[in-house]
């Protein structure tokens, strides 16, 4: 009860700082930008391309962005598996922290940016007897990024970066990998985008040495967001090995008000590879709880 006070106090303090970030980030993009942004996003709808504004001060919003931020989905949730008896030995809770530390500006070649990452991922048996973690993933990066803008207009980002992943154990329960990864993001409109992420790997584990038989090689997401900003939802694929074999997340949030970061959060996954000390096993699971989202415009 304590870890879940503790997470409550947590994102109810970071939903406080970035809303204080982002009114400190509008009032500096200048008054012109401003109003474009505001106006933009108060008449999103499916038929609009992207936000229209000069390139010049796109960059230099970009660069008034705060560098420490969410850079992937940072969340609590519980839940039951679909595939097998509910018992307090396989109903079980995750949580996922991910943040990200801009290194510098847009100093570098094409206007791009370093990053550095990491995304830690647990897996918590909370409902056993003394409450055991089952699996603690981590997942350092650094990386190289650029936003996409084309004809004065924000289209998406890309992100190439080294990332090593590993559980943290040793002897035969140790996984471990790295590769060279490259995300991308395309914003089809101010409400829809397109997600993708392919890794050239290398596979070090000496007890996970066939993983990407279960992970694949990439991984392709579509997201939609209401022009009301409140409701959210996510589908991830990830093909891999064998005629029809996919790995699937299914996320929808919903965020009570606009004065909140967090959404109330259902997730839906099915396939194998989803911890890596049991990357080899099947499961389908159903969780909910709360998420701490990045900006839909936001891809680092």
């Amino acid at each position: 009860m304590r870890f879940i006070y503790l997470l409550i106090l947590l994102t109810g303090l970071s939903g406080q700082v970035l809303r204080a970030q982002e009114n400190e980030l509008i009032n500096m993009a200048g008054d012109s930008l401003r109003k474009v942004i505001k106006e933009e996003f108060r008449l999103a709808s499916y038929r609009d391309r992207g936000i229209n504004v000069d390139e010049r001060e796109i960059i230099k919003l970009m660069d008034r962005m705060p560098s420490f931020g969410i850079y992937k989905d940072t969340y609590f949730v519980t839940g039951v598996p679909l595939n097998q008896q509910i018992t307090r030995n396989t109903a079980d809770a995750v949580f996922q922290l991910s943040i990200r530390q801009r290194l510098t500006k847009s100093i570098l070649p094409f206007n791009s940016f370093l990053y550095l990452t990491y995304t830690q991922k647990s897996f918590w048996d909370i409902y056993r007897e003394s409450s055991p973690f089952r699996d603690n993933n981590y997942n350092p990066g650094i990386g190289i990024g650029k936003y996409i803008i084309e004809k004065n207009q924000l289209r998406g980002g890309l992100l190439v970066a080294f990332e090593h992943e590993s559980n943290g154990r040793e002897d035969k329960e140790s996984r471990s990998w790295n590769y060279i990864s490259i995300n991308g993001k395309y914003f089809i409109n101010m409400l829809l985008s397109i997600g993708f992420k392919v890794w050239i790997p290398y596979v070090d584990g000496g007890e996970n040495k066939n993983l990407l038989e279960y992970r694949g090689l990439g991984t392709i997401s579509f997201n939609a967001i209401t022009g009301n900003r409140k409701w959210w939802i996510t589908t991830e694929m990830t093909p891999r090995k064998g005629w029809g074999n996919i790995n699937t997340i299914v996320s929808i949030g919903y965020k009570p008000s606009e004065k909140l970061n967090q959404s109330f959060f259902l997730r839906f996954s099915d396939g194998v590879g989803e911890s890596l000390l049991n990357y080899n096993k099947y499961s389908t699971n159903l969780r909910v709880g709360i998420c701490i989202k990045p900006d839909f415009y936001s891809f680092l």
